[in-house]
């Protein structure tokens, strides 16, 4: 026990401290012994730590009070980057991120989880090594990459499990794979978790109950409850998906289950029923354009799967009472016939007292939630005050 004391990173505080820079604000060294409670030499020590590692920078002066105006200290997030991945069951999108979660370079492509861990993983470690060079910040600058994947993710492993449209991909140790290339912390997350993370931080970050539901070829949902990602005991929470639905008891789900929202209600549903009326409809994409054309079958049908979501919904406005519900999703691009669905349903039976205040949304980070969300909770993760201490 003693040997292994030895090498153990030595607490410095400086971790902590350092969460209180962490939101940009110039902070003097007579600020952070308020906030902290600490002696002056302790917090000028501490600087000297984080100032050594990059992470926090001089930010100029503050206005003098008498003598001479004291420095003052600031959040560098351009210190270290972050890879952040967003795949879904039929594309992929990777950014290069600073530390304060803002893209500084992105690509995406049409790519099919189903292609297998080695094409997909393949991809991500080509392109990202592609977005390090353009940035021109070398695999020493990556502090972390962060992963979202379309399926079950036990997140304490970050092993996929049993995820029913990832053939091939069933406990793949997926940081493992991308660690032996990029050398850096790698954190593995649902897909829609990290959206909900993504969505929250960029636009609803002072609203500590949210929802987010994507709604593409599958369906699930993203819990933030007292200001936090909720992804209960096995990481499985939000899968609303796969929640049953009255009437719905012969429709098969790719889960192996029948009945499930997502086989009524999901994109790839929609495009389905549609196809068998006759419509040029294959994907999501396809009801959307379908939509946006002005055809009313598939405006009706978007708007009933939207009633469909609707009932599930209000059982979790009433389980979990969220200040805002966010559609995201390529579905939810088909204008206002989804939401109004949802509401209509979400309205009429959940109680008042959970609905007087309840706002039914679309995304605002539309596209990005999956990429900010992956880098928010790489971030969270290398600036944690134990991965400081250990850093410096």
């Amino acid at each position: 026990m003693e040997e292994l004391l030895k090498f153990a990173p030595r607490p410095t505080g400086a971790g902590e401290m350092f969460q209180l820079l962490r939101d940009g604000q110039p902070r003097t060294r007579a600020d952070l012994a308020t906030a902290t409670g600490q002696a002056r030499s302790t917090i000028a020590a501490r600087i000297d730590l984080l100032m050594s590692a990059g992470l926090i920078a001089p930010a100029g002066e503050a206005t003098s009070t008498g003598g001479r105006p004291p420095a003052t200290f600031a959040f560098n997030p351009r210190a270290k980057v972050v890879l952040a991945v967003d795949l879904g069951a039929t594309h992929a999108r990777i950014a290069l991120t600073d530390l304060a979660s803002q893209v500084l370079a992105e690509t995406d492509a049409p790519l099919s989880i189903a292609e297998g861990p080695d094409t997909v993983l393949g991809w991500v470690v080509e392109n990202g090594d592609k977005l390090l060079a353009a940035a021109e910040r070398d695999e020493g600058e990556l502090a972390g990459v962060g992963v979202g994947l379309p399926g079950p993710v036990e997140h304490s492993t970050g092993h996929p499990i049993m995820p029913p449209i990832m053939p091939a991909w069933d406990d793949v140790d997926v940081p493992g794979i991308l660690r032996r290339h990029f050398d850096a912390p790698v954190l593995v997350d649902n897909d829609v978790n990290i959206m909900a993370l993504g969505e929250h931080r960029a636009a609803w970050r002072t609203i500590d109950n949210l929802l987010f539901v994507k709604v593409a070829t599958g369906i699930g949902s993203g819990i933030i409850a007292d200001g936090a990602l909720r992804r209960g005991a096995q990481g499985a929470a939000g899968d609303l998906g796969h929640v049953a639905v009255a009437g719905a008891e012969g429709a098969p789900c790719r889960c192996g289950n029948v009945g499930c929202l997502e086989a009524i209600a999901s994109g790839q549903a929609v495009a389905e029923r549609l196809a068998a009326e006759g419509l040029d409809a294959h994907r999501s994409a396809d009801v959307v354009r379908l939509v946006r054309s002005g055809d009313l079958a598939a405006s009706a049908a978007v708007r009933q799967a939207g009633r469909d979501i609707g009932t599930v919904l209000a059982a979790c406005v009433s389980m979990l009472n969220p200040s805002v519900i966010v559609i995201g999703g390529i579905l939810a691009e088909a204008g206002e016939h989804l939401i109004a669905g949802i509401r209509e349903v979400v309205y009429r039976r959940s109680l008042p007292l959970a609905t007087q205040h309840l706002r039914i949304v679309t995304s605002q980070t539309r596209g990005e939630a999956g990429v900010l969300g992956a880098s928010a909770m790489a971030v969270d993760h290398v600036l944690s005050p134990a991965s400081i201490d250990a850093l410096i």
